[in-house]
């Protein structure tokens, strides 16, 4: 049983029995790593917002000084520095984008809604229809990983929806990958700021940078506490969703090929020290075998401190068979699910609570992050439960529009007077009476 033991004292490479936990352990198991320094995140955020919103661009070079070391003059890139970017790319890269970018395209486009039009009864005809959001940024994360594939993800569907007005702020200096993403989606207006403040900045405006109505886009906790307070705040501005670090979960039986796992688990666990890796198995030789590989494969990584971090708060948890491994997965609602098993689709149905699902062993998580077409942007830390992957209905509002015909207003009258008059609201009532009483006198 767990409760002998210290959680902190478990390691990646010793399985854990799903079977001999009671549900508090199972539920200290499954927690992810908590954000260190919480409240102290949320004082500096905080403090930056309010900055940004005093001083605008003043404050957005001196924060760009203090936390980047760059001193920023012109905070929009300008279009020759793009272009110059696209020439220093190699055609390889070039061309690996476009492919990227093509499926990506092809994704999101099968996304749009048609419109919805019902008579619920006659005379009486509801619609919904859909609208682009008209102004959104994008923040894109710079430092060691710039994240050019995130620019795709999300300047794409903003193209596809028709949202006038897109934005896109990473850290200084931009890295050429992100400007060259950029250029594929046609974003025009590139700022160089990062963090905290870019998050402001977008939500607030400035002399340089333009206030937004959504803000989309990952980054640290700095980035995450930004987006979330400035969500709250009425003249802030939307954000597409709850983010916290990378995670990934694996599902593999006997089947599955231990050094495939081991790619996979590692693959999320170099995105930060605070990523979570899970795999769930019924098979202890895997498990042994997927652990060992891992710990192989992590020598040889150049990224091997970040990923040795995230692994000492990740999981290999033994389950009874698949259904009870599915069960643990429903439960852990992770970011990324992968199914390595001998009929892996067969799982498919009976998944719940996930933001992407990889099925089979043939499609790593890797390839979600950049080219089959699906969005990687997805819902962290549990919010799967709740939340969506993102996509093009998230640069979209929908709208309902409903008409009444004489007839059909006659036909629904006497309903709507009688529940409005019930919940003590009688102008309500009122607008259908003076209505039924035109009708009448023109009868």
């Amino acid at each position: 049983m767990m409760s002998d033991m210290e959680k902190s004292e478990l390691t990646f490479a010793e399985p854990v029995d799903w079977s001999a936990l009671t549900e508090t352990e199972r539920d200290e198991v499954l927690k992810r790593p908590a954000v260190a320094a919480g409240a102290r995140i949320t004082e500096v955020v905080t403090g930056i917002l309010a900055d940004v919103e005093k001083r605008g661009d003043e404050a957005l070079r001196e924060l760009s000084a203090k936390f980047d070391r760059v001193a920023v003059k012109a905070m929009r890139v300008e279009d020759e520095a793009v272009e110059a970017a696209w020439n220093r790319a190699t055609p390889e890269f070039r061309a690996a984008l476009q492919t990227a970018a093509d499926n990506i395209r092809r994704f999101h486009t099968a996304e749009k809604l048609a419109p919805v039009t019902v008579e619920t009864m006659p005379g009486v005809t509801c619609t919904q229809v859909t609208r682009p959001i008209a102004s959104v940024g994008l923040y894109i994360p710079g430092g060691t990983a710039p994240l050019f594939s995130t620019v795709l993800m999300l300047g794409i569907p903003a193209s596809i929806a028709g949202c006038n007005k897109v934005i896109l702020c990473s850290p200084p200096p931009v890295a050429d990958p992100i400007l060259c993403a950029a250029k594929l989606c046609g974003i025009k207006d590139i700022y160089q700021v990062g963090g905290a403040q870019a998050i402001a900045a977008m939500a607030f405006g400035t002399a340089s940078i333009p206030k937004v109505a959504k803000i989309f886009g990952p980054g640290n906790a700095y980035v995450t506490e930004a987006k979330r307070q400035v969500s709250r705040r009425t003249d802030g501005a939307a954000i597409d969703m709850p983010a916290g670090p990378s995670e990934v979960l694996v599902i593999a039986d006997e089947a599955a090929n231990p050094t495939f796992v081991a790619a996979d688990l590692l693959s999320q666990a170099e995105h930060g020290p605070d990523s979570q890796v899970v795999l769930v198995t019924p098979s202890e030789t895997l498990a042994k075998a997927a652990a060992a590989e891992a710990l192989r494969q992590l020598q040889e990584l150049p990224r091997r401190a970040i990923a040795e971090k995230a692994l000492s708060a990740s999981r290999i948890i033994l389950v009874k068979d698949l259904a009870e491994a599915v069960a643990v997965s429903n439960r852990y609602a992770p970011e990324h699910l992968i199914l390595q098993t001998k009929n892996a689709r067969d799982l498919v149905p009976a998944v719940q609570n996930a933001g992407s699902v990889f099925v089979g062993a043939y499609s790593p998580e890797s390839g979600g992050d950049y080219a089959t077409g699906t969005n990687h942007v997805l819902p962290t830390y549990g919010c799967a439960a709740a939340y969506s992957s993102l996509g093009l209905a998230d640069f979209m509002r929908r709208m309902t529009v409903q008409e009444m015909t004489p007839a059909g207003f006659k036909g629904l009258a006497q309903t709507i007077a009688l529940l409005a008059h019930t919940e003590e609201l009688d102008a309500h009532r009122n607008a259908v009476l003076v209505r039924l009483a035109q009708l009448k006198a023109e009868d």
